[in-house]
């Protein structure tokens, strides 16, 4: 080889030199950090992003909003079980007493299996003019059977209420027992009503409707269920939401 062909090897050895440290630094930024070309290229040399991202400290600001917002959640909820709770004992104590002092009262309470958000109501006194009346003492029977059910947010919202025995038709008594009165539904309702306003109204509206006792029985055992009753109750408040509380043409279904 001539010495005009090694100087010529020589310096095409150093071009490539000079152009391999180039790429080097243009891999790191100004302060030495890697800057996103060189974050790039240590990708393609077996380093990955995501070993980038997990060697940064997590932020807390997530988790943390979660957290207050579910402990939030849950202070609610107790303080709604709470005021339900309070509510529930007061009125149950006070009917507690006026069934003790007075000899024949209009209707007791009893809890279903100790739970106080769940009572049968027996009423035992409706106007006794009334024809539904007279079924009862026809028919030997003592009292009308309710049941009522509490639901978390009471008293802000009203319970459900339905008859279970005997089987009444007309006087606002619907499927499986559910009962038409615009203060068991959410726009009828107030916090103020207590259970004995909801049975006392309940035992004028059966009389004023012309209630009677069912002398057949059902077709079927799914006409008179508590599932029955709350589709027919869903079914009402529709109706009335959409009429408000007049009795729609018959053309309207």
């Amino acid at each position: 080889m001539t010495s005009r062909s090694k100087e010529k090897v020589a310096a095409a050895f150093k071009k490539l030199f000079r152009s391999s440290e180039k790429r080097d630094n243009d891999g790191a930024g100004p302060s030495g950090s890697p800057s996103r070309r060189g974050l790039f290229r240590r990708h393609r040399d077996g380093v990955t992003p995501v070993e980038t991202a997990a060697s940064l400290p997590a932020s807390p600001t997530g988790n943390s909003h979660s957290k207050k917002k579910a402990g939030a959640a849950t202070d609610v909820r107790e303080r709604a079980a709470a005021v339900r709770t309070r509510r529930l004992m007061k009125e149950l104590k006070e009917i507690q007493r006026s069934q003790e002092n007075r000899p024949d009262p209009i209707f007791t309470v009893e809890l279903v299996n100790d739970n106080l958000f769940e009572w049968h109501v027996r009423l035992h006194q409706i106007d006794p003019e009334s024809d539904l009346a007279a079924d009862l003492r026809e028919l030997s029977i003592s009292n009308i059977l309710l049941h009522l059910i509490f639901p978390e947010n009471f008293p802000f919202a009203p319970p459900f209420m339905r008859v279970i025995e005997p089987r009444i038709e007309k006087g606002f008594v619907m499927e499986g027992g559910a009962i038409c009165m615009e203060l068991l539904t959410p726009r009828g309702w107030a916090s103020a009503y207590t259970v004995e306003a909801i049975v006392m109204q309940f035992a004028a509206s059966v009389v004023k409707g012309q209630g009677r006792v069912a002398r057949t029985p059902p077709r079927s055992s799914r006409e008179f269920t508590k599932r029955r009753a709350e589709e027919a109750f869903r079914s009402l408040v529709k109706t009335h939401d959409k009429y408000g509380w007049v009795t729609p043409a018959l053309s309207d279904g």
